[in-house]
């Protein structure tokens, strides 16, 4: 059995699938989510986990935050395997000046899209950050960006203006045609946080071979799905599969 940690800046996913599913990407048999402030509710759900379970995992929380999960694992007789950005691993090569200054979840983002055999794509997490990574049919991962999330988007307007307070737009707010403007401030800022992220997508995509597969995938995913004026491959839980692919080449 195989247990895929995801911890976050704002939340820790986990999932649990046996080995011999590697052929069935997003099937999982248990699957979770908690906040990374309640780091330490891990152990209570850990106690479902069998003794003999391979536990990997990604962190962008900080050192804190990975000791306290390390704890935990231990006091459950669990062996934490962390994932971390390297030179090479499960058929990626990593184009970045330090390996290991890429972040561990765009790393574990990037083997999941791998293990997708989709060829040359553009690997979107759209979370409490968005990180757009090209990655090429090679396995050749070429670099990318990273601009706040969403949330975060919405956040710098409250707290860097004095009208603007935080609030989400409609909370089923449909594309729009072009010359039709939204008629109130707080859909204002959500069209405004989308448009911009759809627009550096977009803008990036263009610049790819017309074969590349944008995938997207993340918290604020479906949001941005709607809105995208390119073709896009949603894929739920991207992360966790890299992190399962990595933990079938442990010994």
């Amino acid at each position: 059995m195989i247990v895929a940690i995801d911890i976050g800046n704002t939340r820790i996913k986990w999932g649990v699938r046996r080995k011999e599913e590697s052929a069935h990407p997003g099937v999982w048999d248990d699957y979770g989510t908690l906040s990374t402030a309640r780091a330490e509710e891990l152990e209570e759900v850990a106690g479902n986990w069998p003794k003999n379970a391979r536990v990997v995992l990604c962190n962008v929380a900080g050192p804190k935050v990975a000791a306290t999960v390390e704890a935990l694992l231990a006091a459950r007789g669990l062996q934490p395997h962390w994932l971390v950005a390297a030179e090479s691993v499960c058929g990626l090569r990593n184009s970045y000046e330090n390996p290991r200054q890429l972040g561990a979840d765009r790393w574990a983002a990037l083997i999941g899209a791998r293990s997708l055999d989709i060829g040359a794509c553009l690997v979107v997490c759209a979370g409490t950050a968005t990180t757009i990574d090209y990655l090429d049919s090679g396995g050749v991962f070429h670099g990318g960006m990273i601009l706040p999330g969403l949330g975060l988007m919405r956040a710098a307007l409250a707290s860097g203006t004095a009208q603007l307070t935080l609030m989400e737009g409609s909370p089923e707010l449909p594309p729009e045609p072009p010359g039709v403007w939204p008629k109130n401030t707080h859909d204002a800022i959500e069209r405004g946080c989308i448009a911009a992220q759809t627009g550096a997508i977009e803008h990036l995509r263009r610049g790819l071979p017309e074969e590349s597969t944008l995938v997207l995938s993340g918290g604020a995913a479906s949001r941005l799905m709607p809105h995208l004026n390119v073709q896009a491959r949603l894929v739920e839980k991207l992360a966790l599969e890299g992190l399962f692919h990595f933990a079938l080449t442990l010994a």
